[in-house]
């Protein structure tokens, strides 16, 4: 197993890389940020070791680049901030796991092991509809190179339209996905919603109401007279 500790106290680095050699395992140090980023892009590793508040680059970030990588090693957050939230937080980023400081080096190789028996990840996908791109792993939409502030509810229905790949989805059905169980069947809520996230993404309108049935969402590039953008009808937006 190859793993990446990034640690930058050097006495608890060297007491990591010590007993992880000694379970035979192959390790390399980086002392911040940076140095891990340039040893994740030409190191295959099995496993990373990180330590959240790194100097230069923060270890969110170095959580973030791994998690974007398809394929990319597991993660395993060391670090001394060990309240709730902080584990909650950590494993929001990413992480496969989490131990807080000091750290019973005997467990930290069970987890390790533990961690490295797993399927690589991958990446979830970004999904795009002509300029419009979807990032779920970064909560971040843009239409044309322009960054979108959506909220929690409209991004979410903007996810389940795209991943409908231009296909017809029902009011129902985006209330099942995007809704909990306690939401009113009888609701104007995705209306309401679908409106907003219109007006949101700016013309000309991508989200096509087909009455009776549903919403759509196509490129916002409408080509020619038959084609599946214009049989959608006029670009504006429905009720």
């Amino acid at each position: 197993m190859r793993v990446l500790v990034v640690e930058d106290e050097a006495y608890l680095a060297e007491a990591v890389q010590i007993t992880l050699e000694r379970a035979a395992m192959s390790v390399d140090v980086a002392a911040d940020g940076d140095a891990a980023l340039e040893r994740l892009a030409v190191v295959d590793y099995d496993v990373v070791v990180l330590d959240r508040d790194l100097p230069g680059v923060h270890g969110d970030d170095v959580c973030a680049a791994i998690v974007a990588s398809p394929g990319g090693p597991a993660v395993l957050m060391l670090t001394a901030a060990g309240a709730l939230r902080d584990r909650v937080g950590g494993l929001e980023l990413g992480a496969d796991d989490y131990l807080a400081k000091p750290v019973e080096l005997p467990e930290l190789v069970a987890r390790l092991r533990s961690l490295a028996r797993r399927p690589r990840r991958a990446a979830p996908p970004v999904l795009r509809c002509g300029s419009l791109h979807w990032d779920p792993f970064r909560h971040e939409v843009e239409r044309g190179g322009r960054h979108v502030r959506l909220t929690r509810k409209e991004f979410a229905v903007l996810g389940v339209l795209l991943d409908a790949d231009g296909g017809v989805v029902s009011a129902e059905h985006l209330l099942e996905k995007a809704w909990d169980e306690n939401a009113d069947p009888f609701t104007n809520a995705v209306r309401v919603t679908i409106s907003n996230l219109r007006q949101r993404l700016g013309q000309p309108w991508m989200i096509h109401t087909v009455p009776g049935v549903g919403y759509r969402i196509l490129p916002d590039t409408i080509s020619e007279p038959g084609s599946a953008a214009a049989v959608a009808g006029p670009s504006r937006p429905g009720r």
